[in-house]
C-alpha cells in the first residue's frame, strides 16, 4: 500500500483522496505501481489547479460575463465534487467560493482595472523606449534590427496614453530606431568597401593560381598553392555575386596542377612498386642466412645481397620501414653474432660480466629479504613497490647470466 498527505492506494488498487468529510474513492488502478497511481491522479488535480488559475485570471483581466464566469465555476465545481483526483480538494472549493465573490464584484473592479491598464501601458511604453535606445547602440545588426521591429509591433498593440505623453514617448522611440538605421547603413557601406578589396585581392590570387596550373616544379608549386590558400582565407569574403565564381576559378587552377602531379606520381609509384617487389625478394634471400652457423660465410653472403639492394631505386614511402626493417634485422643478427664471437675471446669482458652478475645477485638477495620483512610487518604497499624493483633487477640478472653462459661460465 502507498500513500501521501492527500491520498492513498490500498492493496486492491483502489485510490482514495482525503477530504474534510473523510476519505473518498477516487478510482481503481491496475496499470502500474501505487506510486504511479498517485502520481497520475495528482497530475489530474494539478490540471484542476491550472484550470482554476486560468479562470481566476479571466475573471480579473477580461470582459468575461458574470453568466459565463458562473457557468465555468459550476463546471469546475462538478469535477471537484466528483473527487476523481488526489489533492487538497477543500482548498479548491475555497478558491471557487472566492471566485464567486470576485464575479459579483467585477463591475467595481473594471473601473480600477482600466486605470491600472493605463498605468501599465505607460510603463510598458517607457520600457520599450528604454530598450530601443539601448538597441540603437548595438552592433548585432540582424538581431537588434529584428528586435526593434518586434518592439514596433508591441507598441502598436498597447493602448494609447494621453496625446502629449504618447507623442513624447513615440518621438524618443522613433529617434532611437533612426539612429540604429543610420549606424547600420554606415557599417554595411564599410563592409561593402572591405568586400570590394577582398575581390581585388582574390582576383590577383586567381591569376597567380591559373599561371601556376601548368607548372611541373611539383614541390615548390604545391607549397605555393598552400600559401595562396592561406592568403585566400585571410582576404575575407568578396561580394556574394563574385565569391563563388572566383573560388571556382581558383580551385579549378589547383585541380589542373594537382591532377597532373598525381599522374606523374602514379607512374613513379608503379616503378617504385616494382622496386619494392625486388627488395622483398632480396630481404627473403637475406633472411635465409638465419640462424647464423658460419659467421664468415653469412657476412660475405649478406654483403653480396646488400650490394644488389643498393642498386635498386626507391620504394613507396609507406612500405619502406617494413622491407628495410627485414634487412636491418638480418644485419643486426650478424652484428650480434660478431659481438658474441668477440666476447668469447675477450677475458676482460668475461671479468666484467662476472662482476656485474655478482652485484645483481647480491641486490636481488637483499631485495628479497626486504620484501619478506615488509610482508611480516604488514606493509604490503612497500612490499609491492620492492617487488616491482626486484622484478626489474631479476630481469637484468637473468640477462647477465645468459651473457655469462656465452663465455662458458
Amino acid at each position: 500500500m502507498s500513500s501521501d498527505p492527500w491520498g492513498r492506494v490500498d492493496e486492491t488498487g483502489t485510490v482514495y483522496v482525503r477530504t474534510a468529510d473523510g476519505e473518498q474513492v477516487v478510482g481503481s488502478w491496475q496499470a502500474g505501481s501505487p506510486e504511479e497511481a498517485l502520481a497520475y491522479f495528482e497530475r489530474k488535480y494539478e490540471g484542476l489547479v491550472v484550470e482554476i488559475g486560468l479562470l481566476e485570471k479571466r475573471v480579473k483581466t477580461t470582459d468575461l460575463s458574470a453568466k459565463d464566469a458562473q457557468a465555468a465555476i459550476d463546471h469546475i465545481r462538478e469535477q471537484v465534487d466528483a473527487h476523481h483526483v488526489v489533492g487538497d480538494l477543500d482548498a479548491l472549493r475555497v478558491r471557487l467560493d472566492k471566485l464567486v465573490e470576485l464575479v459579483e464584484a467585477r463591475r467595481e473592479e473594471r473601473k480600477a482595472q482600466r486605470a491600472k491598464q493605463s498605468d501599465e501601458a505607460r510603463h510598458a511604453k517607457e520600457a520599450l523606449v528604454a530598450e530601443a535606445e539601448e538597441l540603437s547602440q548595438s552592433d548585432q545588426w540582424r538581431a537588434a534590427g529584428e528586435r526593434l521591429r518586434a518592439l514596433v509591433d508591441t507598441w502598436k498593440g498597447l493602448p494609447r496614453l494621453d496625446r502629449k505623453s504618447d507623442d513624447e514617448l513615440w518621438h524618443r522611440f522613433s529617434h532611437a530606431r533612426s539612429a540604429f538605421s543610420k549606424r547600420r547603413k554606415q557599417h554595411f557601406a564599410q563592409l561593402d568597401a572591405q568586400r570590394e578589396e577582398a575581390r581585388k585581392t582574390k582576383e590577383r590570387l586567381v591569376s597567380e593560381a591559373e599561371a601556376l596550373s601548368n607548372s611541373t616544379d611539383w614541390g615548390v608549386t604545391a607549397a605555393r598553392y598552400r600559401e595562396l590558400m592561406s592568403e585566400w582565407k585571410a582576404a575575407g569574403r568578396a561580394q556574394r555575386e563574385h565569391e563563388d565564381d572566383l573560388w571556382n576559378r581558383f580551385r579549378g587552377a589547383q585541380d589542373v596542377f594537382f591532377a597532373a602531379r598525381s599522374s606523374v606520381f602514379a607512374e613513379r609509384d608503379a616503378e617504385q612498386s616494382e622496386n619494392l617487389k625486388l627488395k622483398e625478394e632480396l630481404a627473403e634471400e637475406a633472411e635465409k642466412l638465419l640462424p647464423i652457423t658460419d659467421l664468415k660465410a653469412a657476412r660475405a653472403a649478406f654483403r653480396n645481397v646488400n650490394e644488389r639492394w643498393e642498386a635498386i631505386g626507391h620504394v613507396p614511402r609507406d612500405s619502406r620501414p617494413k622491407v628495410e626493417g627485414r634487412m636491418h634485422a638480418v644485419e643486426r643478427a650478424i652484428q650480434e653474432a660478431e659481438e658474441a664471437e668477440w666476447r668469447r675471446t675477450n677475458p676482460e669482458a668475461r671479468a666484467r660480466a662476472e662482476g656485474l652478475t655478482g652485484q645483481l645477485q647480491a641486490a636481488v638477495d637483499k631485495l628479497r629479504g626486504q620484501i619478506e620483512q615488509a610482508r611480516a610487518q604488514g606493509n604490503n604497499a612497500k612490499a609491492d613497490k620492492l617487488q616491482r624493483e626486484l622484478d626489474g633487477r631479476q630481469a637484468l640478472l637473468d640477462q647477465a647470466l645468459k651473457g655469462l653462459q656465452e663465455f662458458g661460465g
